[in-house]
């Protein structure tokens, strides 16, 4: 039987493949200290635990849950986004709770782009973003974050593209803090893309999972006036949480929005069981120590990457946000697959290839921060030796 044409120019997850070649290295007895995902290895809060453990052991928590989530969470959520966020969100109308964020990317791709469609793509950025407007049958369209200029847009080259463009461009995605670069936003630059959204009439994806890791101010770009006309956030409780593998994400919009997301999010999925996401509404009521003692975990962990970086001899910000470490490589290797493969394949250590993300990537490497410092320790030794 032959694929479907929408999977044409969509391969397999980079990391799904390279997992594999891992795997086969430590078969061998190699050990491999993977530097490479960002999958937290802290576990959630013991209160969240907790609730999920009590919650479970109910009888009357097993059945189909509604499609726009427990009133619960979403009022949880609600209240998260006023106190650290500062943004005024109606439980009701303005939250839809996801399975993940991820699958909140390509339901709203789903929703809105189509063939014939153009929607504008951070170069380097997350590969998802590519892959859902290419399944929706939309065209990504790249527009550069460069190191010189800190990573933010620039709206000149981006209005360039838009107006040369083909395709009717109808969307962006934005993720700041940014992922793979670390970069962190300001409110001024939030402020110029939703300036830049209306005066095109784009609709802002804005991805924001990563606001509350070694960052000290979170911000949400829907607390730009006049945001919700243009903007749709994702947020997830992956990073700031620990909590990544139980798949617990945010969509936050407009009504209009929420409405129309939800036209296709319901002939996907059902409402995730209810006592994840009464643990996830616990989570969400965590006070600031336990993002300071997350952060003094990750604020270490950076150090010693930072140490691993200057054995490999390469060029890094020391401000960055999220769970990783962009680095530009040494001049000695020619891109970033050959710096990371010497490193795996002499070292065994594995460290992204910044190529993955674009081809402004190409001379970079990202390194998470969701390993040891014994492991990162032993890394470094590695790749002195």
């Amino acid at each position: 039987m032959e694929l479907a044409k929408r999977l044409d120019g969509i391969g397999e997850y980079y990391f799904s493949q390279k997992l594999g070649e891992i795997d086969e290295l430590n078969k061998q007895g190699n050990n491999v200290i993977n530097l490479g995902i960002g999958s937290p290895d802290l576990p959630p809060h013991p209160d969240v635990i907790k609730t999920l453990q009590q919650e479970s052991s109910r009888a009357d928590v097993h059945a189909y849950q509604p499609y726009k989530g427990s009133p619960v969470l979403r009022r949880a959520i609600r209240d998260w986004y006023k106190k650290w966020y500062d943004v005024e969100l109606n439980a009701d109308t303005e939250i839809l709770p996801l399975i993940g964020s991820k699958e909140g990317i390509m339901h709203i791709c789903m929703t809105y782009f189509q063939e014939g469609i153009g929607v504008l793509v951070p170069n380097p950025g997350y590969p998802t973003y590519s892959s859902a407007v290419k399944l929706s049958a939309g065209t990504p369209i790249y527009y550069s974050l460069l190191e010189e200029n800190n990573y933010h847009p620039d709206f000149t080259e981006i209005e360039k593209i838009v107006e040369s463009s083909p395709s009717k461009v109808t969307g962006i995605f934005v993720n700041y803090p940014q992922m793979p670069t670390g970069q962190l936003p300001t409110r001024k630059m939030f402020e110029d893309i939703v300036h830049f959204a209306k005066s095109n009439n784009l609709l802002v994806i804005h991805d924001n999972p990563y606001s509350f890791i070694l960052n000290d101010t979170p911000m949400s770009m829907l607390a730009v006036k006049g945001a919700k006309d243009y903007v749709i956030e994702l947020n997830s409780l992956s990073k700031s949480h620990n909590m990544a593998g139980w798949r617990v994400g945010m969509l936050c919009a407009d009504k209009q929005r929420v409405d129309e997301v939800i036209r296709f999010k319901s002939n996907m999925d059902s409402g995730m069981f209810l006592p994840v996401q009464l643990a996830a509404a616990k989570a969400l009521s965590l006070d600031k120590d336990w993002f300071e003692q997350l952060n003094g975990v990750y604020k270490k962990r950076r150090a010693k990457i930072f140490q691993l970086l200057d054995a490999m001899n390469c060029v890094y910000s020391n401000n960055q946000g999220g769970l990783f470490i962009w680095a530009r490589i040494d001049e000695q290797f020619r891109n970033c697959y050959e710096c990371s493969d010497f490193i795996l394949h002499n070292s065994y250590v594995f460290v992204t290839p910044g190529g993955i993300f674009g081809s402004a990537g190409e001379k970079y490497i990202r390194v998470s921060l969701c390993a040891t410092e014994g492991k990162i320790d032993e890394a470094i030794n590695r790749i002195t030796k």
